[in-house]
């Protein structure tokens, strides 16, 4: 009798082990605050995508993108979103960052000038630029220009600013054409603005195949080995978001309510820029791709842009959790 006990204590015990749900796996995450990421967490939390996957996802939002970069380096977030040329210029310097693609949606030039039409178009204008002078999207125009009989450094007034400084300059009519990052690029185009010059163009005409991954998923060679797993789930849930915010209007709803002030013609220019920037190639070809982009921008931005590496590292992208192209 008493063996009989043990016996069923044990079997109930087994019984209750394999009953028990499994205990999901934190992933520490940094966001820029108004970013497309915190569009995609707040989706997989309204439809349950984060349960689903057995993960429990920490955010911490942050104002800027050079904040993530900090938390990334210092060991404050298992995950960032960041662009493929940071993390080949973080690897040539000898960190261990790698990517995987999030999206490739990208800015243009805007303008209101009926003139202006083409980066030729751009001599003689004053172009506002968001960023720098180092910045890869300027960089890229400048040798498309280039390529089409243009310096852009001598035949336009090129002025330097944050992205809301320029958007406004542009608004108020003291610059004849802004080139802007996709989200201000979309305020713009629901201010009449047309798009004059789409920097996917640009990407073309330097070598690429198709549109090529901008932002992506950054994080260290040794978290995603002890993380493999997670990480391919992570991804997957992220799939899934970004699926419900092109064909269910209730995700999308979700997600907007990140987008507070933003009318209803301004979110649906968001949503359409954001779904159309939605990865659709492998990684082999995303890969090849940036390894011609960088390229291209080594030779103008030198080891300013690039650091001490004139190609691209081949553990930049990430090949540990590889789907099928759609």
């Amino acid at each position: 009798m008493q063996r009989f006990f043990v016996a069923l204590a044990a079997g109930l015990a087994s019984v209750c082990l394999l009953a028990a749900p499994a205990q999901a796996e934190k992933l520490r995450i940094a966001l820029q605050k108004t970013g497309t990421l915190g569009w995609e967490l707040a989706v997989a939390k309204a439809f349950g995508l984060d349960k689903e996957a057995k993960l429990d996802i920490d955010a911490t939002e942050l104002a800027s993108t050079d904040a993530g970069k900090i938390a990334i380096q210092g060991g404050g977030a298992d995950l960032i979103l960041s662009d493929w040329l940071w993390v080949a210029r973080q690897r040539a310097q000898g960190a261990k960052l790698t990517f995987y693609p999030h999206s490739s949606a990208i800015g243009a030039v805007m303008t209101k000038n009926p003139a202006i039409k083409s980066v030729k178009d751009l001599a003689g204008k004053t172009l506002g630029v968001a960023g720098g002078p180092l910045d890869k999207s300027w960089l890229m125009l400048k040798a498309y220009a280039l390529k089409n009989g243009v310096d852009l450094d001598k035949s336009a007034t090129v002025l330097y600013g944050a992205p809301p400084l320029i958007a406004e300059k542009a608004l108020q009519g003291e610059i004849d054409a802004a080139l802007e990052f996709w989200n201000f690029a979309a305020d713009l185009e629901a201010q009449g603005f047309t798009r004059a010059v789409e920097l996917a163009d640009v990407e073309r005409a330097l070598g690429a195949t198709g549109d090529v991954v901008v932002t992506g998923y950054v994080f260290d060679e040794g978290f995603a080995g002890k993380n493999r797993d997670a990480l391919a789930r992570f991804f997957a849930m992220s799939r899934k978001a970004k699926e419900l915010i092109a064909t269910s209007d209730k995700a999308w709803a979700a997600a907007a309510q990140r987008l507070r002030g933003k009318d209803a013609r301004t979110l649906e220019i968001y949503r359409k820029r954001y779904v159309a920037g939605a990865p659709k190639r492998s990684i082999a070809q995303e890969e090849t791709d940036a390894r011609t982009l960088y390229g291209a921008l080594a030779a103008l931005g030198g080891e300013k842009l690039v650091g001490p590496s004139q190609t691209l590292d081949p553990g930049t992208f990430y090949k540990g959790a590889e789907v099928k192209p759609h």
